[in-house]
């Protein structure tokens, strides 16, 4: 215990000098020993900080992953910047089966959102020990992490924030239903912001972690970009869906593929291939009508109002026309979306599967 209160402090310390952090590591035998050694300003101020952390990790139950042991991600700690400390809530197996990362646009379309549900329901039937991986955004990023939810795979969710809170608050439902099976894990101590530096840095931890790295929709400039590129650089295989040149978040994609920075996919079946991953043989799941008769009483409402508009209704007109306050509404349609009655479209848009 002494030794992880002396790293997270020293780690705290160290915070945007990595390389001294990482030296002063290769210089002592353990991290008290550093501690008790070292005259640096502000080791006060970190030692408050680290016992403050430590109250927060023991009456929340976070796991704690040391990058010298063996309990750490292996795949993330071959790469040259990982962080010496992660810290995780969930069912977190972070060293089994196979990791895929999915990122994408924020503004991602009707089509890119469908391409992921699909992409991850069907690797839930060739290779169920996958682990989706994403940052839980808006757009494709969440798209994947729900995909996973419904598929029954395991998806890790990597904020740019501390374990004290979720961003963004819409999607705390998804977090949540991620601490089943997966969960989050991040670098940050809690009380940290996600302050807009955080977001480019966790895309190393999203890239490092997993064996595969693919790309949805993106503009030409963009996050997941960034984290495709990290994804090159650690050695990771790329992959990118094609779209139409008109199209403003295919030309990222199109952009990876024409400069051999990601190879072109359609489907799981492109990916499992690529990867050599032994596949069984793909059985898509049988789509179900919607029986309406099915909901509960607080569900029928919400449903009735879907109903009547093709194009979708906006959280806030569903809350006018029903009565229902806000996180319950959320909640329902959270429900409903699990149970593939509903989907999300961006801008806090719903709509009914038909």
């Amino acid at each position: 215990m002494n030794d992880t209160l002396h790293t997270l402090a020293l780690t705290i310390l160290f915070r945007y000098s990595p390389r001294k952090l990482k030296q002063v590591f290769e210089t002592y035998s353990c991290a008290q020993e550093a501690w008790e050694h070292l005259k640096q300003d502000g080791m006060s101020i970190a030692m408050d900080k680290a016992k403050r952390e430590m109250e927060f990790i023991q009456a929340h139950q976070v796991e704690v992953f040391d990058a010298r042991t063996d309990h750490y991600p292996y795949r993330l700690k071959q790469c040259p910047d990982a962080p010496m400390l992660l810290f995780g809530k969930g069912h977190l197996e972070v060293n089994q089966g196979k990791f895929v990362a999915i990122v994408g646009t924020r503004q991602s379309t009707p089509r890119g959102e469908e391409m992921t549900r699909r992409l991850v329901l069907d690797l839930a039937q060739s290779c169920p020990d996958t682990t989706i991986v994403s940052g839980l955004a808006y757009g494709i990023d969440v798209a994947a992490h729900k995909a996973a939810i419904e598929a029954g795979l395991s998806t890790l969710i990597i904020p740019a924030h501390g374990l004290d809170r979720i961003y963004p608050s819409l999607h705390r439902p998804v977090a949540v239903a991620s601490l089943h099976h997966g969960g989050l894990l991040t670098e940050y101590p809690s009380e940290t912001e996600p302050e807009k530096m955080n977001f480019v840095a966790r895309n190393r931890i999203v890239a490092g972690l997993s064996d595969a790295v693919v790309v949805i929709e993106s503009k030409v400039k963009g996050g997941s970009l960034i984290t495709a590129q990290l994804g090159n650089d650690y050695n990771r295989e790329v992959f990118a869906f094609p779209g139409r040149s008109e199209d403003v978040y295919a030309q990222g994609c199109n952009a990876l593929i024409r400069d051999h920075k990601a190879n072109l996919i359609e489907n799981a079946e492109d990916l499992i291939s690529a990867m050599q991953w032994n596949a069984q043989v793909m059985v898509r799941p049988q789509q179900t009508a919607i029986t309406f008769t099915s909901f509960t009483q607080e569900q029928q409402p919400i449903i009735d109002i879907l109903s009547a508009e093709a194009e979708g209704v906006p959280v806030h007109s569903i809350m006018m026309e029903t009565g229902i306050g806000y996180s319950d509404v959320v909640r329902i349609l959270m429900e409903l979306e699990m149970d593939n009655h509903v989907r999300s479209l961006p801008g806090g848009i719903y709509m009914l599967r038909r």
